[in-house]
Parts: structure tokens; C-alpha cells; sequence
């Protein structure tokens, strides 16, 4: 991958939750303070809909004056696309893309930086199972039920955990971020967490 080398911005845990309007998915990504409590306001991301490409710009906060990073898909509407991420110059960070194949049965990612390959998957490789099942049934499947699913990022080379995404049980979808990994750029790991739901049933 040919991404020009940049010290990575580091944050080794954060808060991504959903919030839904009308027009657009906002995500609230907030960094976690040492006790575990919420702390300050990362970036604001906004998902807009029925976009050929998929794009979603993460902002430094809510009046959406300063655009900080983003991710966007190479090819239109394609379940496997790859989604490079930006920096607030639009230079490249990092790409990731959802391994189809492998996502039949459980949901598989790439994600690539500087020095790092990881893969992640879903980490209870029943409930994956059970999830496309219940989605398959022509009566049930468009009855929302919060499945409670987590992520796991494993380096391919190493098997080092890189990143790790937990969704918690709330009427929102929230999630716990952790990257213990430093060579992992926040930019980079809050992109694919956001990603990690809104393009999870693509």
C-alpha cells in the first residue's frame, strides 16, 4: 500500500455512538478517560444516504467547520469495496474492505496501515451465524432485535491484538474502542469502528 509515512495519531480508547436522523447516520466518537468515563469530543461523522459511493467525514465538532479525516469507497455500491481514509489534507492514511468470502458466515475485515495488516472478525462465531439466520426469515428478519456483537483485530503477521470494538447493550448503538496497538492511527481505527455498523449489513 503506498501511503506516505506519517507519525500515527494515537488514542488507545474511545466511545463511538450512533444517533439517527432523517438524512443521515451521526456518529459521536468521545475518548474514554482513564476510569472509564466519557471523556471530550473526538469528531462528529455523518453517513449520508443513498450515495453511489460510499463517504462518511468525520468533523471536529458540531458545527462541521473543520473537516478532520474520512473514509471513502473506491468502487460504487460493491459489498467488498476497498475505503481509503483521509487525513484532513486528503492525504492517505490507511485503507480497509469487508472480506466477502469470508463474511458469509462470519463478518471478516481487512484493514492496512503503514507497517500493519490486521484482520478482524466477529468474535462469537455462533451468534454470527444465528444473526444471518434470524435477518434471513421472511417473517422475522426486518424485526430489529440488538444483537450484541464484538469485534476482534489480530495482526496477520503476529496474531498481537490490534483493535478491538464492543458493542454495548442501549437503545443506541455504542461502542468500546480499544487500540492497543500504537502503530494504529486513531483516524484509521475510528473509521473502521464507524464502518463496523454502518456498512456492517452491506
Amino acid at each position: 500500500m503506498s501511503v506516505p509515512h506519517q507519525p500515527p495519531m494515537t488514542v488507545p480508547a474511545f466511545f463511538v455512538t450512533q444517533r439517527v436522523t432523517m438524512m443521515v447516520n451521526r456518529y459521536e466518537v468521545i475518548a474514554a478517560n482513564p476510569d472509564g468515563s466519557e471523556g471530550q469530543l473526538l469528531a462528529l461523522a455523518e453517513q449520508k444516504r443513498m450515495k453511489l459511493k460510499e463517504e462518511v467525514v468525520f468533523y471536529a465538532d458540531e458545527s462541521k467547520s473543520r473537516r478532520v479525516f474520512s473514509f471513502k469507497a473506491r468502487q460504487r455500491l460493491d459489498v467488498g469495496a476497498q475505503h481509503d481514509v483521509f487525513d484532513e489534507q486528503g492525504q492517505p492514511l490507511g485503507v480497509f474492505s469487508k472480506a466477502f468470502g469470508a463474511s458469509l458466515l462470519r463478518s471478516t475485515w481487512d484493514l492496512e496501515v503503514p507497517g500493519l495488516t490486521a484482520r478482524g472478525q466477529e468474535r462469537r462465531p455462533v451468534l454470527a451465524v444465528v444473526r444471518r439466520v434470524w435477518t434471513a426469515l421472511p417473517v422475522v428478519g426486518d424485526v430489529p432485535v440488538p444483537f450484541v456483537f464484538h469485534f476482534d483485530f489480530v495482526d496477520t503477521t503476529t496474531g498481537a491484538p490490534v483493535l478491538t470494538s464492543e458493542r454495548k447493550r442501549s437503545i443506541r448503538d455504542r461502542y468500546t474502542v480499544t487500540v492497543p496497538d500504537p502503530r494504529l492511527d486513531f483516524r484509521v481505527a475510528a473509521s473502521m469502528a464507524v464502518a463496523l455498523d454502518a456498512l456492517q449489513s452491506r
